[in-house]
């Protein structure tokens, strides 16, 4: 008699409508990110999709057998310039450089000092709220990145083109958010617009933002002038 049931139990009741997911894509093009002459670079803007009202949620555990992003130090560059990962993620920062690094940042992000430590050595941060970081070593003036920590699993990275791939985002209205190196951080805000994702209109189409300067001259770990940079590289192998 119980398995009767059961079987008119499946035949009668629907089953459970499945959220279409598509791939969201856009094209971006920043304002006066070219030299003349060339074609401009319009890589670098990142693009994320918070779901609005009743839209799927965006709180999906991220995958345990992921493996951590890092943010390597190379070069004296960091690799990659811009890194954008959910919110709770740990973030290595491995020196692959033959000399010490002091990795740190101050800003709404994160906070945090990373201390001197040698070649070959890595150092972790817990990226535990949304928020950009801008990453500067307190050794090399010259190296810069950003880490920017979002509440959501639906973001993308721009090619040197300006296309945008955002996989497998369920339908519904979203508040769609940029960030990008030419915008000063007053801006950003005004840039944020709320979009609907459809099973047909999945394309954002062409979006253009202004060019208003970026990441300005900083201040090392103290506040200080960073000192004229050594002319021979190995200054900086011994703390």
């Amino acid at each position: 008699m119980r398995r009767r049931l059961l079987i008119c139990c499946l035949l009668l009741c629907p089953a459970p409508a499945l959220t279409q997911q598509v791939t969201v894509t856009a094209n971006v093009a920043v304002a006066n990110s070219g030299k003349k002459g060339r074609a401009p670079d319009a890589s670098n803007v990142v693009l994320w999709l918070t779901p609005v009202g009743d839209s799927a949620a965006a709180n999906l555990p991220a995958r345990q057998d992921a493996p951590l992003p890092r943010l390597v130090q190379k070069n004296k560059s960091f690799e990659p310039h811009v890194l954008v990962v959910r919110v709770g993620s740990v973030v290595e920062f491995p020196n692959k450089d033959p000399f010490f690094h002091n990795v740190f940042s101050l800003f709404e992000g994160k906070r945090f000092d990373l201390g001197l430590y040698e070649a070959g050595s890595t150092r972790q941060v817990v990226f535990d709220k949304p928020g950009i970081s801008y990453i500067f070593c307190n050794i090399h003036a010259e190296m810069s990145a950003v880490v920017i920590a979002v509440a959501t699993p639906y973001y993308g990275i721009s090619d040197r083109r300006g296309q945008v791939s955002i996989p497998n985002v369920p339908v519904g209205r979203y508040t769609l958010r940029f960030w990008y190196d030419a915008a000063l951080p007053d801006l950003l805000p005004s840039t944020t617009r709320e979009v609907n994702v459809a099973e047909g209109a999945s394309s954002l189409g062409l979006l253009k933002l202004p060019a208003t300067g970026g990441i300005q001259a900083h201040k090392n770990l103290y506040g200080h002038d960073y000192p004229p940079a050594a002319p021979d590289s190995s200054a900086y192998e011994h703390p």
